[in-house]
């Protein structure tokens, strides 16, 4: 793994199945807040416009594709995921990181739009891709521990021919 999987480690974003506590949307954001939405690469900060609040953001590629998602590390984010929200933009996704690998589970409770779910371990090997629906709440589990899950738009590694055994470059 990449040394900087650490920096990734360290960021803060949106994550997994479980209740989040409502965001406050709205246009009004201080003037700091307004400052950081422009920053938006690598390790970059970016506003969640659907739900209000900072989102942090990084680059990384998946089978060598290009993609910018948000980061879920820390059981707050991770349990907010992608919930309330109506889209995605193209090529972005969530990424949730763990401390170890692990057998994850993932569900659809308050998520609106249907995605597809890529987990990957610790050596940044998919090892598993899997669709969700939108407001399902069975429990989707990882076939083998991973460190991280990816969630994409439906139909994402499809489209770009990404598949189990391909590669994530932190």
């Amino acid at each position: 793994m990449c040394m900087s999987v650490i920096v990734l480690i360290g960021l803060a974003a949106c994550g997994g199945g479980g209740d989040g506590e409502p965001g406050s949307a709205g246009s009004q954001l201080p003037a700091a807040t307004r400052a950081e939405q422009d920053v938006r690469q690598d390790g970059g900060v970016g506003v969640d416009a659907e739900r209000g609040g900072l989102t942090r953001q990084a680059g990384l590629r998946v089978a060598g594709i290009q993609i910018t998602v948000e980061i879920a590390d820390d059981p707050e984010t991770r349990s907010r995921g992608l919930m309330e929200r109506d889209s995605l933009p193209q090529d972005h996704g969530m990424l949730f990181v763990y401390s170890e690998e692990q057998v994850l589970s993932f569900w659809m409770r308050n998520t609106r739009i249907p995605l597809d779910i890529a987990f990957i371990d610790g050596n940044g090997v998919i090892v598993d891709i899997q669709g969700m629906e939108p407001h399902d709440e069975e429990s989707r589990l990882s076939r083998q521990p991973a460190m991280y899950a990816l969630e994409m738009s439906r139909g994402w590694f499809e489209e770009h021919g990404v598949k189990v055994g391909d590669r994530v470059e932190f």
